[in-house]
C-alpha cells in the first residue's frame, strides 16, 4: 500500500514539524499549512487521509475548516487545541471532527492515535463495494446513483472494474469498445477514458481511479 496522506494544519511551527517527523517516520506522507483558508484550499485540489487540525488558526478557526471540509471530503479530522473544557469539546465533534487530542500532548500518542484512525479507515474501504456493475442493465453505480455512460464507455469501465490492477493495452480496450470493429484507433479509446474520467470525477474519491500506464494502455486501481 502506497503511503496514507496526513495533512497537519498547525499555525505554530515547531509543533508542525515535530508532528510530521514522527508522522514521516511512521512512513506517512506529510503535508504543512498554517492556515486555515489556505487548508481548505489545499484540500479543495489534494487528496488527504487524515487531517490533524488545530482549533486555533489564523484568519479561519479549526471549527469553520472542519466544517466546511466536511462539505466534500470523508478524510478523517482529528482536532488539537489547548481549550480543554466540555462545550470545546462537544463543538469540535459537532462541527464533524472524528477525535479530539488537548495539548499538551505527547508526539507518540498522536502518531499511534492517527495509526488507529487509518487502520480503522482502511478496514472499512477494504469492506466496502463503492462501484457496482450491472451488466445486463448496462448500468455502473455508485452509492444508488447510476453513472451517465454511453454504451462503449460502459463496456470499457465494466472491464476495468472488475479486473482492477490489470493493465490493459489500447488494442484490448479497442476491440471491449467496438466489437464491430468499425473506423477505430488509439485516438478513439483516449477519447472515451477521457470522457470516463470526468463523468468518475463527479465522485471525489473516485477522480483518480483510472490511470493511464505509459507506452501500454491504462489500469483501473479500486479505491483505498
Amino acid at each position: 500500500m502506497s503511503a496514507r496522506h496526513v495533512l497537519v494544519v498547525e499555525d505554530d511551527v515547531k509543533i508542525a514539524a515535530l508532528l510530521a517527523d514522527y508522522l514521516e517516520a511512521d512512513g506517512h506522507r506529510v503535508s504543512r499549512i498554517g492556515d486555515g483558508a489556505q487548508a481548505l484550499a489545499f484540500l479543495r485540489q489534494e487528496a488527504v487521509d487524515l487531517i490533524l487540525l488545530d482549533l486555533m488558526l489564523p484568519g479561519l478557526d479549526g471549527l469553520e475548516v472542519c466544517r466546511q471540509a466536511r462539505s466534500f471530503t470523508d478524510a478523517t479530522i482529528i482536532m488539537i487545541t489547548a481549550r480543554v473544557d466540555e462545550v470545546d469539546r462537544l463543538l469540535g465533534l459537532d462541527s464533524g471532527a472524528d477525535d479530539y487530542i488537548c495539548k499538551p500532548f505527547s508526539p507518540r500518542e498522536v502518531a499511534a492515535r492517527v495509526r488507529a484512525h487509518l487502520r480503522r479507515s482502511a478496514a472499512h474501504a477494504a469492506t466496502a463495494t463503492p462501484l457496482a456493475v450491472d451488466r445486463r442493465g448496462l448500468r455502473i453505480m455508485h452509492g444508488g446513483a447510476v453513472f451517465p455512460l454511453t454504451p462503449v464507455e460502459f463496456r470499457i469501465l465494466a472491464e476495468l472494474i472488475e479486473h482492477a490492477g490489470r493493465v490493459y493495452s489500447r488494442q484490448q480496450l479497442l476491440d471491449l469498445a467496438h466489437e464491430d470493429q468499425r473506423d477505430i484507433n488509439d485516438r478513439t479509446v483516449d477519447s472515451h477514458i477521457k470522457n470516463i474520467r470526468r463523468k468518475l470525477a463527479a465522485v471525489p474519491a473516485l477522480g483518480e481511479c483510472l490511470q493511464s500506464v505509459y507506452g501500454v494502455g491504462y489500469r483501473f486501481d479500486a479505491p483505498v
